[in-house]
């Protein structure tokens, strides 16, 4: 959708120049200066084009209205519609879409890397499998306890913005004060600032990690490999290696 403003008096045109000028987090500027046939002075038109839908033509709930990152009013089963819900909803997915970005690469990588003969890593399915410090049924313990402590704390600062950026055991660290899910500090070693191209990005990557993630698990229940050895068959015969066979078989 583009809203289109102009003044002019003639009837032909002929265009000079455009450029793109930065607009709000919502909208895209741009501007084309025209002049006309019969005239020196220049015209200038102002087109906003709004937010994408994530699909055309379809009106998006009143509760969105795009100021959240990645949000093209996407909301089937209306599950954002309570404010105090959207809230935890918002970061839910900023936390789920950052764990997935490090599991995708997490299995990928060491696969990659075993291949090409740089390490030698088991596969991400069989990682289980494998004797560490201590066994199984007490990593999962310490891991449950660590999270559980962790989800707590960050439930808190949604509820109370700031509430736990003082550490309660180590008094001299703390957090700067910031934008919830966005702590800054220790957690942003390279100073990259929340802009909102940044939370854009981010979150479309997170999503499309969620989905990959969900890929690679349907991809080894079918073929018994992992995602890069999967690529590797596919690129030798790529006539006959595909999801197209893969299933009929």
């Amino acid at each position: 959708m583009a809203t289109v403003t102009t003044q002019a008096s003639a009837a032909v045109f002929r265009p000079c120049a455009s450029k793109f000028l930065t607009g709000s987090s919502n909208k895209l500027s741009r501007v084309l200066s025209v002049k006309p046939l019969v005239s020196s002075s220049p015209i200038s038109f102002k087109v906003e084009a709004k937010k994408g839908e994530w699909l055309p033509g379809l009106a998006s709930p009143g509760y969105l209205n795009g100021s959240l990152p990645g949000d093209n009013g996407f909301d089937p089963l209306g599950l954002a519609e309570d404010p105090e819900n959207l809230k935890w909803f918002v970061q839910a997915e900023l936390v789920n879409g950052r764990w997935a970005m490090l599991g995708v690469a997490g299995m990928l990588l060491p696969e990659v890397f075993t291949k090409i003969g740089i390490i030698n890593a088991p596969a991400w399915y069989d990682a289980g499998k494998e004797e560490y410090f201590a066994s199984s049924s007490t990593l999962f313990v310490i891991e449950f306890i660590l999270f559980h402590y962790v989800e707590i704390r960050r439930w808190q600062d949604i509820k109370n913005p700031g509430s736990v950026n003082q550490d309660p055991i180590f008094k001299q660290y703390s957090l700067p004060k910031n934008e919830v899910g966005y702590p800054g500090g220790i957690f942003n070693p390279l100073n990259f600032g929340p802009t909102e191209e940044a939370k854009e990005k981010e979150i479309a990557n997170g999503r499309l990690a969620m989905l990959a993630f969900l890929g690679f698990v349907v991809q080894h229940n079918v073929t018994g490999k992992g995602p890069f050895e999967n690529l590797l068959q596919h690129l030798s015969d790529p006539w006959h290696n595909t999801i197209v066979q893969t299933f009929s078989n």
